[in-house]
């Protein structure tokens, strides 16, 4: 068998030799696969966290998750990033503002002599539900979710070429995909399409996201921070997630497939009359 080519491989994927069985024959093939890399988020030199994740858009990662984790209030707070490739992986080396510096600090200093926490960078519950403004209330037709699930496959590059990743979309109001982002991680995928929405001035009250995964409460959270007023996920969401989406005024759709649906939260936002059987 011919090996690929690894510098054909697209970013974010790494050439293989694979033995693929389909009953008893046995056939030796070329593959891709989703890289793997451990990513450190340094803030003025200060490291807060090392995810798992694609080595792609990392600057939108950077945005995204120093915005969605309350480190940074606004994009104008982070002044740049570095991606700085090291022999365990890749550093993202923010440059924000003191007031971010100052927060990491008193997160750190709260977190010194313990042994372990639930949640990296959090001591306690109020750190974890983060007091937000409502989401803005917008609304979805179930044809626009039908369309932007449809679309949703088109466009996931990395998961056609490789099966192992997580998409996050960005969708009109009318379903047509406008952004996406993948990664190994769903939440990463999601903070990396917020990030991107953040470099651009979205208009996030002109359009709901899509996410391959379920919705968990972080998820829901991190929508709500980027002033998402509606989320839909190909599987369930949580009961903490729920609730959550209903405090912050989050229209919530979870098992969105072909025409189907089941609306969590505000059913009328998605074009949803009152439900048979009750």
């Amino acid at each position: 068998m011919k090996p690929l080519d690894a510098s054909l491989a697209p970013p974010g994927t790494a050439a293989a030799s694979v033995a693929e069985w389909r009953g008893a024959r046995c056939t030796a093939r070329a593959d891709l696969l989703a890289e793997e890399v451990p990513v450190a988020l340094v803030f003025n030199g200060i490291s807060h966290a090392v995810m798992l994740a694609s080595p792609v858009e990392l600057e939108d990662f950077a945005l995204g998750f120093a915005f969605t984790e309350g480190l940074i209030d606004a994009p104008r707070e982070l002044f740049g990033v570095e991606v700085q490739t090291v022999a365990q992986g890749i550093e993202l080396r923010l440059d924000v503002s003191s007031a971010c510096e100052w927060r990491l600090k008193e997160r750190r200093r709260t977190l010194a002599g313990r042994t372990g926490c639930g949640l990296c960078g959090t001591d306690s519950l109020a750190q974890v539900r983060r007091a937000l403004p409502a989401a803005p209330a917008v609304s979805v037709g179930s044809a626009a979710l039908a369309l932007a699930q449809r679309e949703l496959w088109q466009h996931q590059a990395l998961q056609q070429l490789t099966g192992a990743t997580h998409a996050a979309a960005w969708c009109g109001l009318d379903g047509r995909v406008r952004m996406l982002r993948e990664d190994i991680g769903r939440h990463n995928a999601l903070d990396k399409l917020i990030g991107a929405l953040l470099r651009e001035g979205a208009d996030t009250a002109a359009g709901f996201a899509v996410i391959t995964s379920r919705a968990s409460f972080e998820m829901v959270q991190k929508a709500a921070a980027a002033g998402i007023g509606a989320l839909a996920a190909v599987s369930a969401p949580t009961t903490l997630a729920v609730r959550t989406a209903d405090e912050l005024n989050v229209a919530l759709a979870g098992f969105v497939r072909g025409g189907d649906g089941v609306a969590y939260t505000f059913p009328e936002r998605f074009g949803l009359a009152a439900p048979h059987g009750h």
